[in-house]
């Protein structure tokens, strides 16, 4: 990835070269002061090339996780840019491994954070996935099974980013079942 700028989202070209994306991403910038740490899932190139494209709406996405709190803002849905760009809050009980999907999304991509509690989320890559229904365009939505598992631990402090060649399967219970509160933000791609 050759970069000439080094603002990181201000204007700069990425061109694919993964030492660059490593390079922006461990100055993490990006994070706009949030202290949370990036989960080793997330795609660095994927993460510099959507962010090139739209870094007013990341921006957006990454101030409002570094604004407070994110423990005490009540479950709901919280708009920050339209249908571009929306966080939801969400209270419930981690699942049993067997009564957990793997889904993957086509128009957003999502920034998922657990504020309270913990879980696990499989991820693997969309390709070795297969669907086990059609598409949900208006939910932006499909649901696939995978022939083998990768999961991570989600916590407080820790956060996940998902782009449409990522599978993902989460509120899997770590050890055993409790409640988890956790932020989704969703960024349109398009």
């Amino acid at each position: 990835m050759n970069m000439d700028k080094k603002e990181g989202l201000s204007g700069s070209a990425y061109q694919g070269k993964d030492q660059d994306s490593d390079a922006w991403f461990a100055r993490e910038e990006w994070k706009q002061g949030w202290t949370a740490v990036p989960d080793e899932s997330i795609d660095r190139v994927e993460l510099a090339r959507w962010m090139t494209l739209h870094p007013t709406r990341w921006a957006k996405a990454f101030s409002f996780l570094a604004s407070g709190d994110l423990s005490a803002l009540t479950p709901g849905r919280y708009e920050l840019e339209g249908n571009d760009l929306f966080a939801s809050v969400s209270d419930y009980v981690t699942k049993n491994e067997e009564d957990a999907l793997y889904e993957a999304h086509r128009r957003y991509a999502d920034i998922q954070v657990v504020v309270a509690g913990e879980e696990l989320i499989g991820v693997l890559p969309l390709a070795e996935t297969t669907p086990t229904g059609p598409f949900d365009e208006e939910k932006d939505i499909v649901f696939v099974t995978a022939s083998r598992d990768h999961y991570r631990w989600a916590g407080p402090g820790r956060f996940f980013v998902f782009f449409p060649g990522d599978a993902h399967r989460p509120c899997v219970r770590s050890g055993s079942n409790g409640p988890v509160r956790k932020i989704v933000v969703k960024v349109r791609l398009s």
